[in-house]
């Protein structure tokens, strides 16, 4: 099925169970304990063996030997795996290191070697035996440093990476109001809740991963490639996933030498990397410097605005595309986004959740509340008054197919009671706290992929829907079972969702925020098939039915579903595959964040005591996890802004920041009050679900949100970020 027109009426505008609050249909096992996830796979490797990844010592340079002699004689080790006996492997396309190095090594951490027991514990310590001789060499670590070095970037995900419309350097040069800043964002790890793990078998040729991973068919591909084996031979296994936020998009050391290993030793093994080792071994977000220039007239319209950024990454790497918001984000002639890219050698920098927006409005939003305070107007109207419905680039002739931007900022600020926030900074306080109230806008691209589904009706009339889609927390199983029921009338309790098995069609799989959408409308195309199936099995035109209350009606007739399916049942497989849509008109979800926080006046400590937003995106699913979803995110945002730093050791070229001892994130008694409210929103043009994603809009200028506060109720104006102590400590008003 292609999606190339704008939908129309179809079988979800009913709503009958879609966009209805649902308890996720997974939760009873998750919460139970007994959700298979991929490192506690004991009913499918019930003899599985242990390994534990040696990582490398230093971050550049050569491995000039391995001595494994004593780890090989420790007690239970029943094998060590280098890339000397590993047999010949390939680098797939998706990765920039090497999974497995040796005798290059690419970055800190590198893997280099795994050592397999038959407890974890042997395999651990076994590992600490293994003696590595390295011959090392100078790397690049500090991005400001190599600032100087930066190249223009490439294409990325999110198009060019430099784009110039009209005059900016004139138009900017006759602003009568101007902003020159420069802001840093730190890098930062994901920090997921599950660690990467793996659990390998081979069976003759064929290789079974049960592996934590975001997308299936990826990690197909990836893993074939790497191991020069057809793909299919390869089976990935991924039915409940802890999290990922794009650390689990591709398969990581674990998967890989897991396989390699079972291979090997000829039993299956269980591979996870422990905390800290994430950090180096795996992929982060890396860190930018933002340079953002806006010209405006006294009104507060923006004339002109630049967004430069610099990132850095491995050579062969990509950019953090922290400019792609300022694309389309706000009014401006006179228009230039530029991206720069910096060889480092530090581990792998790649997409964290909403990769390049969430930086990007760090930097952006802020500009945006400087240039309100120098124009003395408030920054909900200055955000009001620079709206735009159209592409900023491309003009009239590429509108937005929906955007409800300024309804956010309105509805945010009512509901947050901005109206009481005092404009000029560091005036209010609560005994020894000042206080302050910040906002930003919220955006994030809208993304779909080609997704497929298999859906079928049994004689009794239940429904089964089959996916390698896969459920990294956000509900993928309740949405599609809501797509299900939709479409087929019955009750929600009659749809069975089976996920994250690459024996299942391929969906667009979990990223970048089109996870909910598409995997739905694949869903939606299946049902499509499977409705045309059984109205004709039950005698009907398949144009005039309707599917109800568990039955296929036309006129005055009604049949059961499990007399139209029959006995053997009725299977359906297809998907929804995309026209130009997106290419005629300009799609993204908005937003708008507010937040109000308290600073010690003494101490500089930074509490959040509310978080509000408003949401406009598209057709809400499942409003239940919907609101989960953006209010992590709105958490994650708040994280950017006041401690998420994996900090370099510019002297060695690693994270110092490995685990949660040191790498802080909110938790729950950080953020007392939260309030999400989105808009009823049908965006016809995105797909035939008229929806939108939503799971990474939330974490797009929450940050910014948080910043403005503090500068609100402190007037100290902070643009490295986080926002800790020791830089607001020595700025902060006198003591009174």
């Amino acid at each position: 099925m292609k999606f190339d027109t704008p939908a129309g009426a179809n079988p979800i505008d009913r709503q009958r169970v879609v966009g209805h609050p649902h308890d996720r249909i997974d939760g009873p096992r998750k919460v139970s304990g007994t959700a298979p996830y991929a490192y506690e796979r004991h009913d499918v490797a019930p003899d599985a063996a242990y390994g534990w990844i040696v990582g490398a010592t230093i971050a550049r340079g050569r491995v000039r030997s391995i001595d494994s002699r004593d780890a090989e004689a420790a007690p239970g080790v029943l094998g060590i795996v280098t890339a000397a006996n590993a047999g010949p492997l390939k680098k797939s396309e998706s990765h920039v290191a090497a999974l497995l190095g040796g005798p290059t090594i690419q970055h800190h951490d590198q893997a280099i070697a795994l050592v397999v027991a038959e407890s974890f514990e042997q395999a651990r310590d076994a590992a600490r035996l293994v003696r590595v001789d390295y011959a090392a060499e100078k790397g690049r670590f500090d991005l400001a440093t190599e600032r100087a070095h930066a190249r223009a970037a490439g294409p990325s995900f999110s198009g060019p990476s430099s784009i110039s419309v009209g005059d900016f350097d004139g138009a900017f040069a006759n602003a009568p109001i101007s902003l020159d800043a420069v802001y840093n964002t730190p890098d930062q790890s994901h920090m997921m809740l599950e660690p990467h793990a793996t659990t390998a078998a081979w069976e003759g040729e064929k290789l079974t991963l049960w592996t934590s991973n975001q997308m299936v068919a990826w990690a197909v591909r990836d893993l074939a490639v790497t191991l020069g084996i057809p793909k299919k031979n390869v089976r990935i296994v991924s039915p409940f996933v802890g999290g990922g936020f794009g650390a689990k998009l591709w398969i990581r050391a674990d998967a890989v030498l897991a396989a390699l290993a079972a291979r090997r030793i000829g039993r299956p093994v269980k591979v996870a990397l422990a905390r800290p080792q994430i950090a180096n071994n795996t992929t982060h977000r890396p860190a930018t410097i933002q340079r953002i220039r806006i010209g405006a007239g006294k009104d507060g319209r923006i004339d002109a605005i630049s967004h430069e950024t610099w990132s850095g990454d491995l050579p062969g790497g990509g950019p953090e595309t922290a400019g792609a918001q300022t694309r389309l984000l706000y009014r401006g002639e006179h228009r230039r986004i530029e991206h720069f890219l910096s060889e480092l050698d530090l581990p792998e920098g790649n997409a964290m959740r909403a990769p390049g927006e969430a930086v990007g409005l760090l930097a952006l939003e802020v500009a945006m509340d400087e240039l309100a305070e120098k124009l003395k107007l408030d920054p909900v109207e200055l955000r009001i008054r620079n709206d735009v419905q159209y592409d900023p680039e491309k003009g009239p002739n590429r509108p937005f197919s929906s955007r409800k931007l300024v309804e956010c900022l309105r509805v945010g600020a009512e509901r947050f009671h901005w109206s009481r926030r005092n404009p000029a900074p560091g005036q209010v306080r609560d005994g020894r706290w000042l206080v302050g109230m910040g906002m930003a806008s919220a955006f994030r691209n809208n993304l779909v992929g080609a997704s497929g589904a298999r859906v079928s009706v049994d004689g009794r009339g239940r429904v089964l829907v089959e996916s390698d889609m896969t459920d990294i927390g956000t509900g993928s199983y309740t949405i599609m079972a809501q797509t299900a029921a939709e479409m087929l009338g019955v009750p929600l309790d009659r749809v069975e969702v089976r996920l994250g098995d690459s024996l299942y069609p391929v969906s667009a799989g979990s990223g970048g925020q089109w996870g909910a959408n598409s995997s739905t409308a694949g869903v939606y195309a299946a049902c499509v098939s499977l409705r045309r199936a059984l109205a004709q099995k039950a005698g009907f035109n398949a144009d005039d039915a309707d599917f109800a209350d568990g039955h296929v009606i036309a006129g005055n007739r009604r049949v059961k579903l499990a007399d139209a399916a029959g006995p053997d049942g009725v299977v359906v497989e297809d998907r929804m595959e995309y026209g130009d849509l997106q290419e005629r008109y300009a799609q993204a979800t908005f937003g708008a964040h507010f937040c109000e926080v308290g600073v010690d006046a003494a101490t500089g400590e930074v509490r959040i005591r509310r978080q509000g937003g408003a949401f406009a995106a598209g057709r809400i699913l499942n409003p239940k996890s919907a609101r989960s979803q953006v209010i992590g995110a709105m958490t994650m945002g708040a994280g950017a802004a006041l401690m998420e730093e994996l900090v370099v050791d510019t002297r060695f070229g690693y994270f110092v920041t490995r685990d949660l001892a040191d790498y802080h994130v909110p938790v729950h008694a950080d953020i007392p009050d939260q309030d999400v409210v989105f808009f009823d929103e049908l965006d016809d043009k995105s797909s035939p679900m008229k929806a939108k994603g939503v799971g990474e809009l939330g974490i797009c200028g929450a940050g910014a949100a948080v910043a403005n506060a503090i500068y609100n109720a402190t007037g100290v104006r902070i643009r490295e970020f986080p926002i800790t102590v020791d830089k607001l400590i020595e700025k902060l008003p006198p003591l009174t």
